[in-house]
């Protein structure tokens, strides 16, 4: 789907940002989505064979911490080899220019922070990826910015020869050949572990992730499953933003549809304060939860996050491009 943006609603928005001191953000899997990575979520949201969503629970990691392990080290590889796009710039760029500009995110990849979004100014609503903690009830160890690749060796990517693409499924003539070069070259290559025909060796728990305080606790992601409570620290923080000021001035609304607490709660408590809306979102019909909906004087710009949101802010950031040539 082309991405275009009426001028009368650019304009509108624009004016409106550059006069907003209380700016919020809230961003979902669709900021990340044209950095290439997948979400798991929604129909046909498996991983191998296992519905995504359910492996993303404590009582997945109590069953089978070594499947649940593998796939979010199978997760943490994609992100790092995922960059951060033109949205992601953008809203750190922002953060920069605006002194009273907060940013929650759903998103767990990472991408936020190596876009160099300042880390006082972002709240991670469903952690990260690439913290790590005990789940000893007695340690209370923690871990922060863990890149480590694979975290533990027996998580690495399996490697296996490169095959030719299967007739037909090359997307040109240039990647056919290029396939077909690489299986005569005896390549090797990751395997693609989110296919169930490849096969993935069995992890002992002994040579999973170990915490080195207590010597006998496995580690864990640090992110949120499902039926798990949100970092308090976090709330806290947002909460203390809200009550900073009685006046909200904008939120905008990136890629997810915040029908979920208390994401939802967040739209509706930003427009008790004054604020307007700005949708930025794939799908015409995901405009947020809560109360209200969108209203008379609302924005929805219907297209590519990492299109969309660098023209709407760059009256106020400018030319996004050039930041983003600086970045290694």
């Amino acid at each position: 789907m082309a991405t275009s943006i009426d001028p009368s609603d650019l304009e509108s928005f624009s004016a409106h940002l550059r006069h907003s001191d209380r700016v919020l953000a809230l961003c979902g899997a669709g900021l990340s989505a044209a950095s290439g990575l997948p979400t798991f979520r929604g129909a046909g949201g498996l991983w191998r064979s296992h519905d995504a969503v359910q492996l993303a629970t404590p009582q997945a990691f109590r069953e089978n911490p070594s499947l649940v392990w593998q796939f979010y080290s199978y997760r943490r590889h994609m992100a790092l080899q995922a960059k951060p796009n033109a949205a992601h710039y953008a809203l750190a760029e922002l953060a920069r220019r605006k002194k009273e500009f907060l940013t929650l995110t759903q998103n767990v990849d990472g991408l936020s922070p190596r876009a160099g979004h300042p880390a006082s100014t972002i709240h991670y609503l469903h952690g990260s990826l690439f913290d790590i903690k005990c789940t000893s009830f007695f340690c209370d160890y923690k871990e922060s910015n863990n890149i480590t690749d694979p975290i533990v060796p027996a998580l690495a990517i399996p490697q296996g020869a490169a095959q030719p693409a299967p007739l037909g499924t090359a997307t040109s003539s240039e990647a056919a050949t290029e396939s077909l070069s690489q299986a005569m070259r005896g390549t090797q290559k990751e395997l693609d572990i989110s296919d169930d025909r490849v096969e993935i060796p069995v992890v002992d728990i002994k040579d999973l992730p170990q915490c080195p305080k207590c010597g006998n606790g496995l580690l864990r992601p640090g992110v949120v499953w499902f039926n798990e409570m949100l970092p308090k620290d976090v709330l806290v923080g947002i909460d203390s933003f809200l009550e900073q000021s009685p006046r909200i001035d904008l939120i905008m609304v990136i890629g997810t549809s915040a029908k979920v607490w208390p994401a939802a709660g967040y739209v509706d408590k930003a427009r008790d304060k004054g604020a307007r809306v700005a949708v930025i979102n794939m799908d015409r019909d995901d405009t947020p939860g809560g109360r209200y909906g969108l209203n008379r004087g609302d924005w929805f710009f219907q297209g590519d996050a990492s299109i969309i949101v660098p023209a709407l802010l760059e009256g106020t950031i400018g030319d996004i491009k050039p930041l983003m040539q600086e970045q290694p």
